[in-house]
């Protein structure tokens, strides 16, 4: 027995759920699982296909990127992850995948815009891009740095981590974050059906509107509101 099978065993069970739900192909993807107390996380082991996973097989890495316990090489994005755990307090899992759509639009360097009542069920605004990392930042240490792409673009759009819940990375993918693994899966599902509805959306009609702002307000906030009313209480 070790005192992170907790959370290796809720990382394996984020991580299956990707190729599940179609976000990732072959070894692609990693979801890690925190444990505050302990100022550790599991992630899933670099290059390993999933059907290869167990809970055993999770690394657990503290906050500076340091493996504490596993016999495996932790995920080749494992900084990226323990730079947005120190900094972000709140969050408890986080997902990083290639899924084609959401994948699509950061390559294209692109917010996706919120066009419809399924984006703003989630966010009340596009859901952003992060600028594409400087030659400087990519000569260094990337992984390490992705961590401050993703906070720098928040910090700049004044965006809060704990409201805006995903980002794309410009040219490369989407990051998706929560106060559990379970969370932060669900948002990187939600982001790739809304970044296939949004292209859609454009093919359709090139000059399509964003959503009226009565709109976004009517239904983030019946999700998410004072007063919401969605789902059973």
């Amino acid at each position: 027995m070790s005192k992170y099978d907790s959370i290796k065993q809720s990382a394996y069970n984020a991580n299956m759920q990707l190729p599940k739900l179609g976000l990732v192909i072959f070894t692609f993807g990693n979801v890690s699982a925190a444990d505050r107390k302990e100022g550790v996380f599991a992630i899933k082991p670099s290059g390993v296909p999933y059907e290869e996973l167990s809970p055993e097989k999770m690394v657990i890495v503290d906050f500076d990127g340091k493996t504490v316990e596993g016999k495996l090489r932790p995920s080749s994005d494992t900084k990226t992850h323990a730079v947005l755990y120190k900094h972000w307090e709140k969050i408890g899992g986080i997902v990083h995948t290639h899924s084609t759509y959401a994948t699509a639009w950061a390559q294209s360097q692109r917010d996706i815009p919120i066009f419809g009542t399924t984006h703003a069920d989630h966010n009340t605004v596009d859901i952003p891009c992060a600028p594409p990392m400087d030659d400087k930042m990519i000569q260094g240490d990337y992984e390490y740095e992705t961590g401050f792409q993703i906070m720098n673009c928040l910090q700049e759009r004044k965006l809060s981590y704990e409201e805006i819940e995903m980002i794309l990375v410009g040219n490369h993918a989407p990051f998706t974050w929560g106060k559990t693994p379970e969370k932060a899966v669900y948002n990187s599902a939600v982001l790739e059906s809304v970044a296939q509805m949004a292209l859609l959306t454009e093919q359709i009609n090139p000059k399509a509107p964003r959503l009226k702002d009565a709109l976004i307000k009517k239904h983030y906030e019946r999700k998410h509101g004072p007063d919401s009313y969605y789902g059973q209480s």
